[in-house]
């Protein structure tokens, strides 16, 4: 189109894209192309572990005969997106962000997730970088590299994981919209470690098959977006729906908690000065904040301790006869080192805490009206030096365990998340806030999240 190579798509939102593409300001397939230019010029080759040229070229030129034609299958039509190296991709081996990985047979056919956005019309440009198998909330990875964090000004910055590639490739501009997996903090640390928006979605509220799994009872899928909106219009059309049926909800009378125990300990001044300042906003748009202690918080850290994680127990049986053999020498040293905590844990302990979670989720939730949101930094500390935690497996250790405190907690409870910039601090590194919602409240946090967000960022006066 004439005017297309003037507009630069970059830093622009997924619905806007869809909507220049709709009026035919963008064509899809020029859109694509330019899109897979930009990636294969990157300074940083890290963020994506594979391109998928060939179909994101006939997907994308799909998708510019619809739209010609006056038939866009929904808002997103012919817009970019990347996955991350967990789901499947029909005719393609899944790696997991492994090198083990790759004698396994391609997959037969797209994860549901992902078909679900191609019947929308989104275009698959690649599959993004992670933290080998998803185990590591920094991001790391020694065998395709570890993305680097777009943001800071004193050296490089760990991405965050471990959706690592999901949020540096959103946050570079590469792609507008990226999908990844939560267990234990996967999507909203690195979101907040980049400065974007990272949605958790409850268990159950997307199939998960066709993903390489971490966790089979934690596991859930979340959206990495430039803005709610977009993060709103991904979510219907992963719901199946063409477009979303939510509005966006005052935050007039909206109660917030804001927990008094753990999720502060540790926590760097401008994380929080800036969660400070965007609850005082949140108070003066009509939000109702009460601040409490949540002895669920103390009761969860403490089963963890005594009996063992579900994480480390499911890993170590997914992965127990990988770390036995020869395969193990080819692992990132601190992943196996993390998945075999999981032979501690006892098949008794295992049923224990799966047994106690199910008592606490529940009793939890009863305790609060259910469109309750949850308040605190996403993460106690911004995103930190790549290379001194490269160095020092102790130190990755410490940071990685503190990285993923704050949001493991909602992991546990099965809330659902949404990851918000909340400011920077001195080096230029992002901070974000966390609202969190009951187990299903996705859409009343969503609602609320769409008024919320320009408030946190501090855009509304």
């Amino acid at each position: 189109m004439s005017g297309a190579a003037a507009i630069d798509v970059s830093q622009r939102s997924a619905l806007q894209i869809g909507a220049m593409l709709a009026a035919r300001l963008l064509d899809a397939e020029e859109v694509a192309e330019r899109t897979l230019a930009a990636i294969r010029a990157c300074e940083d080759q890290a963020i994506f572990t594979r391109l998928t040229e060939g179909r994101a070229l006939t997907e994308a030129r799909a998708a510019s005969r619809r739209i010609r034609a006056g038939r866009p299958r929904s808002l997103l039509d012919g817009v970019p997106i990347a996955w991350k190296d967990l789901f499947d991709l029909e005719g393609i081996v899944t790696t997991a962000g492994s090198k083990v990985l790759d004698r396994d047979a391609p997959a037969l056919r797209d994860a549901p997730v992902v078909a679900r956005l191609k019947t929308a019309g989104m275009v698959c440009v690649g599959r993004v970088n992670m933290s080998e198998f998803a185990f590591s909330g920094l991001g790391a990875n020694p065998h395709f590299g570890t993305p680097r964090n777009p943001h800071g000004r004193a050296g490089a910055r760990m991405p965050g994981g471990s959706s690592s590639g999901s949020a540096v490739a959103v946050a570079r501009g590469l792609v507008p919209v990226s999908i990844g997996s939560d267990t234990g903090g996967s999507v909203r640390i690195p979101a907040a470690f980049n400065g974007i928006i990272g949605y958790k979605s409850s268990a159950g509220r997307y199939p998960t098959d066709g993903a390489f799994p971490l966790s089979r009872t934690l596991d859930t899928v979340g959206v990495l977006s430039r803005t709610v909106e977009d993060a709103v219009v991904v979510d219907a059309a992963l719901a199946g729906q063409v477009g979303p049926a939510l509005r966006r909800r005052s935050l007039a009378g909206q109660q917030i908690v804001v927990p008094g125990n753990i999720v502060f300990d540790g926590v760097e001044p401008a994380v929080q000065a800036n969660f400070d300042a965007a609850l005082e906003r949140l108070v003066a748009a009509g939000a109702q904040v009460e601040r409490m202690a949540l002895p669920v918080f103390d009761e969860i850290l403490a089963l963890g301790a005594k009996r063992g994680t579900i994480v480390t127990a499911e890993s170590f049986a997914l992965h127990r006869e990988r770390l036995a053999g020869p395969e193990a020498e080819h692992i990132d040293r601190r992943v196996v080192a993390r998945v075999r905590l999981g032979a501690n844990v006892a098949m008794a302990d295992y049923a224990f805490i799966l047994q106690e979670r199910r008592r606490i989720v529940a009793g939890f939730a009863a305790q609060f009206a259910p469109r309750t949101l949850f308040a605190f930094p996403t993460v106690a500390h911004t995103a930190p030096p790549l290379d001194a935690l490269e160095a020092d497996d102790d130190l990755f250790l410490r940071v990685n365990m503190l990285t993923l405190r704050n949001t493991m907690l909602g992991n546990f409870l099965d809330w659902c998340g949404v990851s918000f910039p909340s400011g920077t601090d001195a080096q230029g590194l992002p901070t974000a806030l966390l609202l969190s919602g009951l187990p299903g409240a996705d859409d009343d946090l969503l609602a609320v999240s769409l008024t919320a967000e320009s408030i946190i960022r501090g855009e509304t006066p």
